[in-house]
């Protein structure tokens, strides 16, 4: 049989494109300098080519809220792990590092800080969003869930220093981890001034802070919380052993991230702590006011009682009752009345219940 006769020509490989509303930025970096910035008409496959031929090449590929379809073509171009992309499409993942082969997924909540005028029970005061990172030899791929932390002004701060993006993709995963912190310490400190104004009001006379208030400020510090301080382990992973290919001049750089890191959780508890504090100081506040109340109502139940009684015993209508055939018994009777009301509003003030 000759085998000429089954034999057909290979086909050219197929080269997928990613879907383009979702790539919001793409760059080819070489020696630390943007070569090719092809944006959303990347043709992704012949840059992942270009950046596994040459020494110190990689991507940069940026996407937002890609759909599965669009994560996919990416997946298949780069070789992302099924169930790292599995998990970047769920909108809410809890912060993690973890390997697939020799791809390092990442996950990081960021946070926004939301002006507003003053604390209300319905107040947002944070907004947070994801940031999943694919890290692997030649490229770096970052995709964002939400409106938080826009990438476009860090490629450019990156884009204007080649020496640092010398150090490959580990260099932008530095720098987002590096900004997304300094917002972490940014956002305490601007809570911290939430707080400091609400302690201020609450014992302040004429400004009633209501728990409402104070509950809303410790959910938005809760939201904040769940961001900052799940960042801790992924750090500490990054700069071990366990990451033996992250580039040695770049480890300093994360170190330092992780004492900003570590300053920013510092205050988010110490927040934390105040929040507590101010809600048991308050809610003990409504229990005082709450026993001033019921004593002054007792306090004029009490002065009530005496006329009461007195016109009670008058209205049992007895023939035989002192002073009902007297002339200025009527009269007396209410003077009686209104000197014993009067003494006993006295006595209760001098005791404070009124």
């Amino acid at each position: 049989m000759d085998i000429r006769q089954n034999w057909q020509p290979a086909r050219p490989a197929v080269r997928r494109r990613a879907d383009h509303t979702a790539i919001i930025g793409c760059d080819l970096f070489v020696g630390g300098e943007s070569v090719e910035s092809p944006g959303p008409a990347a043709d992704l496959g012949r840059l992942h080519d270009q950046a596994r031929a040459q020494a110190g090449a990689f991507v940069w590929l940026g996407l937002h809220e890609p759909t599965e379809a669009a994560l996919t073509r990416v997946a298949d171009v780069f070789g992302l792990h099924p169930l790292a992309v599995e998990d970047i499409l769920h909108r809410e993942q809890r912060v993690k590092v973890e390997r697939y082969d020799d791809v390092i997924f990442l996950v990081v909540r960021a946070a926004q800080y939301v002006e507003h005028e003053r604390v209300t029970a319905t107040s947002e005061i944070v907004s947070t969003g994801f940031v999943g990172i694919f890290v692997g030899p030649n490229f770096v791929i970052t995709v964002r869930q939400g409106v938080v932390m826009e990438l476009s002004s860090l490629r450019a701060e990156l884009s204007s220093a080649p020496e640092m993006l010398t150090q490959g993709p580990w260099s932008v995963v530095h720098a987002i981890l590096d900004r997304l912190v300094d917002a972490y310490v940014d956002i305490a400190a601007e809570m911290q001034t939430d707080v400091d104004l609400t302690e201020a009001a609450m014992f302040a006379a004429g400004t009633p802070v209501t728990v409402e208030q104070i509950y809303q400020l410790k959910r938005q510090l809760m939201k904040f919380k769940a961001a900052v301080l799940p960042l801790q382990r992924p750090l500490a992973a990054m700069v071990s052993k366990q990451f033996g290919d992250l580039p040695g001049g770049i480890r300093r750089y994360f170190s330092d991230v992780i004492d900003h890191h570590a300053a920013a959780v510092d205050q988010v508890l110490a927040l934390d702590d105040v929040l507590n504090a101010l809600l048991q100081a308050r809610l003990a506040q409504l229990n005082v006011e709450q026993n001033n109340d019921m004593r002054k109502i007792a306090s004029w139940a009490a002065i009530a009682a005496l006329p009461t009684a007195i016109a009670g015993v008058y209205g049992m209508n007895f023939t035989h009752m002192p002073e009902l055939t007297s002339r200025y018994g009527y009269p007396a009777v209410l003077l009686v009345m209104l000197g014993g009301a009067t003494g006993v509003h006295r006595l209760l003030r001098r005791a404070g219940w009124l």
